[in-house]
């Protein structure tokens, strides 16, 4: 099952702690590094796919506002 983006941002805080903590082995806190930058990238990529489907405000010329969705790429 997937991760949510929450999950995922909370599993790379830890990684963050437990290598600021820098009491680990050099082979273990480079696997947590990898797993790291792999969350990393998964959540950058979450955001700008969230981006992307944000419903963006328009102002009329009349002065009503309407709502545009953007479209994903996905779509």
């Amino acid at each position: 099952m997937a991760k949510t983006f929450e999950e995922s941002l909370d599993q790379l805080e830890e990684i963050v702690r437990k290598l600021e903590e820098g009491d680990m082995p050099l082979e273990e806190s480079l696997a947590l590094f990898e797993k790291g930058v792999k969350l990393s990238r998964d959540c950058r990529d979450r955001l700008a796919k969230a981006e992307r489907r944000i419903e963006v405000l328009l102002k009329e010329t009349d002065g009503s506002i309407s709502l545009e969705s953007i479209e994903s790429e996905d779509d």
